[in-house]
């Protein structure tokens, strides 16, 4: 009976990975290529002042994280390009974000909340309706990015090339708007806050340097990705380790091992 419990709670991790990694991965290739890592980390920072205010007022965390990180990211792309530098203004938003959510959470009187689970993750507690909502979330994500891929291409390469072919790049930036906070509000469960913004970039980057095109580098994260949850999920039931930080330790991993294998072939093409 213990085994099959046992056996329930590990499949329902490993689904809750691999329906982040099929969110995260394709999204975070545009991440790295539009050079939005901090744009993520604020975005996954200010849903804790989401968390804090579902819990408050007896929301849904994944609605009141989702809201909440929608709005900064909308609050980031109005703005950014007022006078103030990109980094100084996503740094400043997302440290007030992350610190105005702690005290929010601090104020919270008679509510039971794991606050460790919320900021790196607790996905070995994933119930059927979190599995649901994660995997309801990835399909979202993977639905829009294949509905407008080539505008979101185009728009990535140029804004300039992209208002010429009839695409406006800030709707663009909306619809990648979107899919951010929709990735940052179900990965909270399998992650963490704090640790979001690593599945999005590092996957990605790992898949680089064994990708030709656009296409085959956002298979590639998605596999790698899907990689790191199984191996992760494996690695912290083996080792007792925090489930979400393992999942990003094996994630760095695959990147340092698919950098040094760039590199080697690198250094053996000019020899």
């Amino acid at each position: 009976m213990i085994g099959a419990l046992m056996d329930d709670f590990l499949i329902r991790a490993a689904l809750a990975g691999l329906g982040v990694a099929l969110a995260a991965a394709p999204l975070g290739c545009f991440v790295v290529w539009r050079r939005m890592a901090y744009f993520g980390d604020a975005t996954a920072h200010a849903s804790i002042l989401g968390i804090a205010l579902a819990l408050g007022f007896g929301m849904s965390v994944f609605a009141g994280a989702l809201v909440v990180a929608l709005a900064m990211a909308m609050a980031v792309s109005t703005l950014s390009g007022r006078g103030v530098a990109m980094d100084t203004l996503l740094g400043v938003l997302a440290h007030s974000a992350l610190a105005f959510g702690l005290v929010a959470v601090s104020f919270l009187q008679g509510v039971r909340i794991d606050l460790m689970g919320y900021l790196f993750g607790d996905i070995l507690a994933v119930s059927k309706t979190d599995l649901a909502v994660i995997w309801g979330g990835a399909v979202l994500v993977v639905a829009l990015l294949a509905w407008r891929w080539q505008a979101l291409l185009t728009a990535t390469l140029s804004s300039d090339l992209a208002q010429a072919s009839g695409i406006d790049p800030r709707r663009e930036q909306l619809g990648l708007t979107l899919a951010l906070a929709v990735v940052v509000a179900v990965a909270i469960k399998v992650v963490g806050v704090l640790l979001i913004a690593a599945m999005l970039i590092i996957p990605a980057a790992a898949a680089r340097p064994l990708a030709g095109t656009p296409e085959r580098m956002a298979a590639v994260a998605v596999g790698l990705a899907a990689l790191a949850a199984l191996a992760g999920v494996e690695g912290s039931f083996v080792l007792d380790t925090p489930t979400g930080p393992t999942i990003v330790c094996v994630a760095a991993a695959i990147f340092a091992l698919t950098s040094s294998l760039a590199a080697l072939r690198r250094t053996v093409a000019r020899r």
